[in-house]
């Protein structure tokens, strides 16, 4: 119930909303982030595997095990942005001083030394740990940053919307023009260099996107005054928020989901479609493997970001957790498809991927949305803000399901025979399909039947969201009479 010394109008003017330019802006530093994510989960694998020169079941165990040390790492940064107190803000300055280590680490990770085997794997180790060492301290402070933006858990769909456009547009930079600069650069027959100058290039616009969220965007949420800063009290109240353990849980099913199903592409067509002539209407074309795996990614990456353009107004028609078990057992259904199409199939796996990739787009979108939400129920049921270690514990949930993702996606290509650049067995091809199909579609359904028990619906959002901003100015106008009484006391 509303302090009756705080009125409605008072309230409403606090869900203050944001502007174009902010919302671009902040959601120009997804992009940067998305960037190297889409990075990790379409290509890292197979440069690792064919350029690189690992075994796949080596990858697959690098990737487990620095994953999880990344991951570690997300919940040290969120608490360290919550206590970091500057005039620009607690998380704003990560993104700003963050960005060019950042850029310089993707180069480095995607560089191939002449090194011996052991001394190769040692690189690869410690220029992967780093480069996500650089992604977290710009990433956890990024995502929190959508949770003091605006106290308004509406105004923070718009927002996450605006931001996951730019998250795909990011995406579709990497998916549609990665592939051609590594040919490009490498002159065709060096993947090697491509590869480096190619993440130079990403690292100069991920350097710029970055720059542009720190100069656009405000941080206007604060902890209730007097809150007192407790690592054991803060780990507490994150394990007892219901509403965040469910969506962290199922974060870890929907990324093993996408990192599998991505990953999987990459190695689809270049082993299991390989080149092919596509008859439509009487028109052929027969492109190269290169190009019909960035065109397929491309297509798919153009049409998410259509679904995320219309996940603010499905989300409040339908609810966003309705909206959220809806799409994301709808790509899970639909990738099974992929298990019964012969390799010539092209134009089916595009029509497929089409619905896939619209019913993809709210996911995301949502996914972030409702951890915000956690963050206000959290503050609601316990008077304790925590948004840094929220979204950190969210990242480090995201990063558990990129780890297994990774992981199991290398361990069942070494499992069924995979050996990088030579025609596959049946088995293997195999294996790759699964990868495709069958495997990530099981994670998703498990993901869709956490989901189901997800507690926040849109009206109890918006209780809690005018709660919190009547205790705020109710508190505020207390501060302000204790301090006009002090004269007098003195």
């Amino acid at each position: 119930m509303e302090p009756k010394n705080v009125s409605s109008t008072a309230i409403d003017n606090k869900l203050q909303r944001l502007s174009v330019v902010e919302k671009a802006g902040y959601a120009l530093g997804d992009a940067a982030s998305n960037i190297y994510f889409q990075l990790f989960v379409t290509y890292i694998m197979i440069f690792y595997t064919d350029v690189f020169g690992l075994p796949a079941a080596t990858v697959g165990t690098m990737f487990l095990v620095s994953r999880i040390f990344d991951a570690i790492n997300d919940p040290i940064i969120g608490s360290l942005a919550d206590r970091m107190n500057t005039r620009w803000g607690k998380f704003r300055p990560f993104v700003f001083f963050f960005a060019v280590p950042l850029a310089g680490m993707g180069v480095l990770a995607f560089t191939s030394p002449a090194f011996d085997d052991p001394l190769k794997l040692a690189y690869a180790y410690l220029t992967y740990n780093l480069l996500m060492v650089c992604y977290t301290l710009v990433n956890v402070p990024y995502a929190s940053l959508m949770g003091v933006i605006t106290p308004n858990s509406m105004e923070r769909v718009g927002l996450s919307s605006y931001r996951f456009v730019g998250a795909f547009v990011g995406g579709l930079i990497v998916q549609s023009a990665t592939l051609v600069l590594v040919d490009y650069y490498g002159g065709g027959d060096n993947p090697q260099l491509g590869w480096q100058l190619t993440m130079a290039t990403l690292g100069v616009l991920v350097v710029v996107f970055l720059f542009i969220t720190f100069i656009t965007t405000r941080e206007r949420v604060e902890p209730p005054p007097g809150q007192k800063m407790a690592a054991k009290k803060d780990i507490l109240d994150l394990l007892a928020n219901h509403a965040w353990r469910l969506i962290a849980i199922a974060t870890v099913f929907q990324l093993i989901f996408i990192v599998m199903r991505n990953t999987a592409i990459t190695y689809y067509f270049r082993y299991y479609v390989g080149e092919q002539t596509i008859s439509l209407f009487g028109w052929e074309w027969s492109p190269s493997i290169a190009v019909l795996t960035s065109t397929f990614l491309t297509s798919g990456m153009v049409i998410t970001i259509l679904g995320v353009i219309l996940t603010r107004h499905m989300a409040k028609r339908f609810d966003k957790k309705m909206t959220y078990i809806v799409c994301m057992g709808t790509s899970a259904v639909l990738s099974v498809g992929f298990f019964v199409l012969p390799a010539d199939a092209v134009i089916t796996m595009f029509l497929i991927n089409t619905v896939i990739s619209f019913v993809w787009g709210p996911v995301s979108v949502l996914q972030w949305a409702m951890y915000t939400d956690a963050a206000d129920y959290g503050e609601w049921k316990h008077n304790r803000r925590i948004t840094g270690l929220v979204m950190a514990a969210s990242l480090f949930a995201l990063k558990m399901g990129l780890a297994l993702g990774g992981a199991i996606t290398g361990w069942v290509l070494g499992w069924y025979g995979f050996v990088p650049n030579v025609d596959q067995t049946e088995r293997s091809l195999t294996g790759i399909v699964m990868i495709m199909s069958f495997l990530p579609a099981m994670f998703g359904i498990v993901c869709v039947g956490v989901m189901a028990r997800y507690p926040l619906t849109n009206a109890t959002m918006e209780d809690i969201e005018r709660d919190l901003v009547a205790r705020r100015l109710a508190t505020k106008e207390t501060e302000g009479a204790d301090a006009g009484m002090a004269p007098s006391q003195a």
